[in-house]
């Protein structure tokens, strides 16, 4: 039996231990309900019409022909819209149906409701729509920088410019720079979008749906509805992946518009193919580069240019500047900067929230910058990082004091000693060959080689949010044994969140059985499942309320000395507390020289990447890859090594296969057949040292995991590609004709 000692020091089942997760085993056998598998007797199907156009003005719309189909029980439009008719997470911009005009390939049109999800598409099919199709705006700089270029916005075509102005020396005795390009990476989670709307008595709905910020869709969908909040319940249904696109709303509003108006409960799942088009995905950049640096490669100065394509709509695009901005010198010391971050409104498909948020996109341009930077001075990749790494008592570029352990020389140096895989000799085995099985090559016109790369995250919201979360934790007898509740709204989106909220419990009560309450707006808000926030945050509010049910227990023992807990909970009842937590404040940069303090954590990983490379067909396999990085505190060691796996595959996937390739404002792949992801045989064995130096302004001292792994691993297998090749190899994701048809090889 495990002792509360034991669950205080972290063995057992309570903090630090790698406990177990409850939905797993349902995971792995398929028995776990995902929102796409939730049915009511008596449900209709949704369906969405969306525009084959990125840019069009809408003359005509006619429903008859969806309407006269039997088995249709509702046809909307933008006209059938209850409530307010935009939406969004920062600025209400979007539409919940295309009014006049459609600013994306994609944009929902028109909904249908049938009693059979086939009936309902064939329904869609049919609406008939005239449009006048219209120039579309592609080009990111030009909508930016081109005072003639058509305005994708009423408010103009920059969402956001965000300056970084540091010092006044700009000359150096070695300089080097670039151009870099980020293409538009999908987050492609396994489950669909897809929910259930079911109408209430009192007028309102239910929505059960796969999101990460139940609170704020209900912000967004009861005024579209033209319901109070109270009116439009939310609860998380099981969540097939996220990585920050179900950020935004996809068909919450869409299913509830058609449960209210057929009185019956309307269910929604898009295909694979419409789920590219029903969310938000990385945005693309384009970057440009100046580094100036001493002679034995100390950093003088960097001078950046950041341009994010965030697509037709706003989403989080101001956010993601802001990180950009705020990170895009990396973890480096360096006096003298000058920053100018965009965000701009294009015809492209909407960019939004994906793991790493703005950072991933500026530090694959920093890191490749470095390495230009050692090889002009004449160092190592490690070197010249060791040399300018920051440190606890450095500073951002924003003036921002980093004021927790930042061990950014040590991991370097723990880095460079991990031993390195031994090259292949004798008789190869085909599958550890770039092109594996397919046999392109038996080992001939094969280089190695091996690269590094650096990444700094900002942990929670930042710029001044009200970052919060709310727990509710209640201890009571259920079949004579004492129980824990807990209840917050933080959606478990895959990372373990569950997990880790009964661990605390477990910890600070020292009660073995603890239940999590399904996440719904019942209890107060936890905010989003994004920024690598809830352990901080909703760990911070379970803690903090599990300290005061605590209190109120230790009150009752001191008035009734010699009861046991089960006594004790037998005279008074239940023990029930609620409680917010909140980190440290952050403020908004400034908006002419990018200082503020932003951040409340920073995180720090480091990779090194090795890599073949078939260099006469431009195939590449990554050997291994290895990773160092500091998390504060373990709060669960094996799911915290698969949030470091899961994002460097992810970096992985970035850096050598994964784009949405968009012509002219269309999408050219949306599938898994020719929108490559990581599989098992593209991801190679991997070393980690993690780290534990303590945050202490953060509950156990932890420090946000999940996202730093992204930013850094692109980068280093990027660097290991051009060690092989001797190419700049300037863009990510690197195709194979960026290495076979490259005019010149070192």
């Amino acid at each position: 039996m495990t002792t509360e000692t034991e669950r205080r020091s972290g063995s057992g089942s309570g903090v630090g231990a790698s406990a177990q997760r409850p939905d797993g085993t349902l995971k792995v056998t398929g028995e776990f309900a995902y929102s796409s598998d939730l049915w009511l007797e008596g449900m209709l199907w949704g369906a969405t019409l969306r525009s084959p156009h990125p840019s069009a003005w809408i003359r005509s719309v006619d429903v008859g022909p969806a309407l006269a189909m039997p088995g249709v029980f509702a046809v909307l439009t933008h006209e059938d819209v209850p409530g307010e008719k935009f939406y969004g997470l920062e600025h209400r911009d979007q539409p919940v149906l295309a009014i006049d005009q459609v600013r994306y390939q994609g944009e929902p049109v028109a909904l249908v409701a049938a009693d059979h999800p086939e009936t309902a598409r064939r329904a869609a099919a049919a609406i008939m729509v005239e449009y006048e199709v219209r120039e579309a705006v592609v080009d990111p700089r030009r909508a930016a920088f081109d005072p003639s270029c058509p305005q994708v916005n009423p408010r103009g075509n920059v969402v956001r410019h965000q300056p970084v102005r540091v010092g006044s020396t700009f000359e150096a005795e070695v300089v080097v720079t670039g151009e870099y390009e980020v293409g538009m990476q999908d987050q492609a989670f396994l489950g669909p979008e897809s929910g259930l709307a079911v109408p209430a008595e009192d007028g309102g709905v239910d929505l059960y749906i796969a999101t990460q910020w139940l609170h704020v869709d209900q912000g967004q969908v009861a005024p579209c509805l033209g319901l109070p909040p109270g009116k439009v319940r939310l609860s998380l249904a099981g969540v097939g992946g996220a990585f920050g696109a179900r950020e935004d709303l996809s068909m919450q509003i869409h299913a509830s518009m058609l449960a209210l108006r057929t009185g019956r409960p309307v269910k929604m799942v898009y295909g694979r193919e419409e789920s590219f088009f029903g969310h938000v995905h990385r945005h693309p950049a384009r970057m440009r580069y100046e580094h100036g640096a001493t002679a034995d490669g100390r950093l003088v100065y960097v001078r950046a240019e950041i341009l994010l394509d965030g697509g037709a709509y706003c989403s989080s695009t101001p956010a993601v500047v802001g990180n950009a901005a705020s990170l895009g010198v990396g973890p480096y010391e360096v006096g003298n900067v000058w920053i100018d971050a965009y965000g701009v409104y294009t015809n492209n498909p909407p960019c939004g929230a994906m793991r790493g948020f703005g950072a991933v996109q500026a530090c694959y341009a920093y890191e490749s910058q470095m390495d230009r930077l050692a090889e002009a001075c004449g160092l190592s990749p490690v070197e010249i990082r060791v040399r300018n790494a920051v440190s606890q008592g450095s500073r951002l570029a924003t003036g921002q004091l980093i004021d927790t352990p930042a061990p950014l020389a040590e991991m370097l140096v723990r880095l460079a000693a991990m031993p390195l895989p031994e090259e292949a000799s004798g008789e190869v085995d085909l599958r550890a060959l770039p092109g594996g099985v397919a046999q392109t090559t038996h080992g001939e016109g094969v280089r190695r080689g091996v690269g590094y790369g650096v990444g700094i995250k900002n942990i929670c919201f930042s710029e001044g949010f009200d970052d919060y979360s709310t727990a509710r934790v209640r201890v009571e007898l259920i079949g004579g044994e004492p129980h824990v509740l807990v209840h917050t709204a933080a959606a478990e989106v895959g990372q373990g969140l569950v997990t880790i909220q009964a661990q605390i419990a477990r910890t600070e009560l020292g009660i073995e059985t603890v239940t999590v309450a399904p996440a719904d707006t019942s209890v107060g808000s936890a905010g989003s499942s994004s920024a690598s926030r809830q352990s901080y945050v909703t760990g911070g509010a379970v803690k903090t309320a599990c300290e005061a049910v605590r209190e109120r227990l230790d009150s009752l023992r001191a008035a009734h000395p010699g009861l046991s807990l089960e006594e004790l909970l037998e005279r008074s009842g239940p023990v029930e507390e609620t409680r917010e937590y909140r980190h440290r404040p952050t403020h908004p940069l400034d908006p002419v020289t990018g200082q503020g303090d932003s951040h409340t954590q920073l995180a720090l990983c480091v990779h090194r990447a090795v890599v073949d490379v078939d260099v006469e067909l431009g195939l590449v396999k990554v050997v291994e890859l290895a990773a160092v990085q500091d998390v504060g505190k373990i709060l669960n060691p094996l799911a915290l090594e698969g949030q470091i796996h899961g994002g460097t595959a992810q970096g992985l996937g970035l850096a050598l296969m994964e784009e949405i390739q968009v012509r002219d404002g269309r999408v050219l792949n949306p599938s898994f057949t020719d929108y490559l992801i990581p599989t098992i045989l593209d991801m190679p064995p991997m070393r980690l040292s993690i780290l534990e130096n303590p945050d202490p302004h953060a509950p156990y001292g932890l420090r946000g995991a999940g996202e730093p792994p992204t930013l850094s691993s692109t980068p280093a297998v990027a660097a290991a590609v051009r060690a092989a090749t001797g190419l700049e190899l300037p863009r990510v994701p690197i195709r194979p004709e960026d290495v076979a048809l490259a005019p010149a090889r070192a």
